[in-house]
């Protein structure tokens, strides 16, 4: 059971419902996800109601006939960082072993950072880019909690943090440089509903980038592997903070290519995670055209 923002045949921005791989209009009920979000305060069968609601009604179709489009409007991205072992042990190679990461990796308080504005989040089969001023380019496959008005997690999505390893190794106070831009976050294709998902902490994340059809990298990791709680990202997150659409929080990266691997203009990032989606994107350098 999904959540989706998708264009239909007038190619209209409708909201829909997926179950089974058919696609429910719930525009009417739902004119966009901000509504959506707000609707679930306090639930825990957000996907089982709509599909009780939804029962005798006919879908428009098979939810891969459309063009899903990314799955937010008016939510602001945040993100978590050195939420794995593979991320703490590159971030304190890239910045020349300052510690810095290894303390952040063991505090109580996690790092979480201000990702994307919506307009700089891109969706599914949109162009993602590399910054023009940086030379160490690399996507970072992530869980993405999907968080409503309240601060309870309503579902999960597929996210990319695009990093620009360079810019943030050279000094820690460049991180916003080097992870917010435009086109610097991708999300999608579906938000897969919390009753949906069995035990979103063992999730397999995979993720293969393509060059000129050849396959430079792949890797994959389970989410098992991160080290922070989910209600306790989102209990720091909502700290002396308030999100009156709704938030979402990706909760950082397992798998980090190699110190010689950049992307490239051209390049094209796939990227699966078990019972949630695969979020594809075609890389650009400099995300202002």
């Amino acid at each position: 059971m999904h959540i989706c923002r998708f264009l239909n045949a007038q190619q209209q921005v409708r909201i829909g419902f997926v179950d089974h791989g058919q696609l429910f209009d719930i525009t009417a009920r739902f004119p966009n996800i901000s509504a959506f979000l707000r609707w679930t305060v306090g639930r825990n069968d957000a996907g089982s109601a709509l599909r009780q609601a939804l029962h005798g009604t006919t879908p428009i179709g098979s939810a891969s006939d459309f063009t899903m489009l990314r799955p937010t409007d008016e939510q602001e991205i945040w993100a978590a960082g050195v939420t794995y072992e593979r991320s703490r042990v590159a971030r304190e190679e890239e910045s020349a072993k300052s510690g810095i990461y290894d303390r952040v990796y063991t505090a109580a308080r996690p790092e979480i950072f201000f990702k994307a504005t919506p307009s700089r989040a891109v969706g599914p089969n949109d162009a993602v880019a590399i910054r023009a001023d940086a030379t160490w380019n690399v996507p970072e496959p992530e869980l993405t909690l999907v968080i409503n008005q309240s601060l309870e997690i309503v579902g999960y999505t597929v996210g990319n943090d695009m990093s620009s390893r360079d810019i943030e190794g050279e000094n820690p106070l460049y991180l916003p440089q080097a992870k917010m831009y435009a086109r610097s976050c991708a999300l999608g294709p579906m938000i897969a509903l919390r009753d949906h998902i069995a035990d979103a902490k063992n999730l397999d994340i995979h993720v293969q980038i393509h060059r000129a059809g050849a396959l430079m990298f792949s890797g994959v990791v389970n989410t098992s592997k991160i080290v922070r709680n989910y209600v306790d990202l989102v209990e720091y997150l909502g700290r002396d903070n308030l999100f009156p659409e709704g938030v979402l929080l990706m909760t950082g990266t397992g798998i980090v290519p190699g110190d010689d691997f950049t992307l490239e203009h051209g390049d094209n990032v796939r990227i699966t995670i078990a019972e949630i989606g695969t979020l594809e994107n075609h890389v650009v350098r400099g995300g202002v055209a």
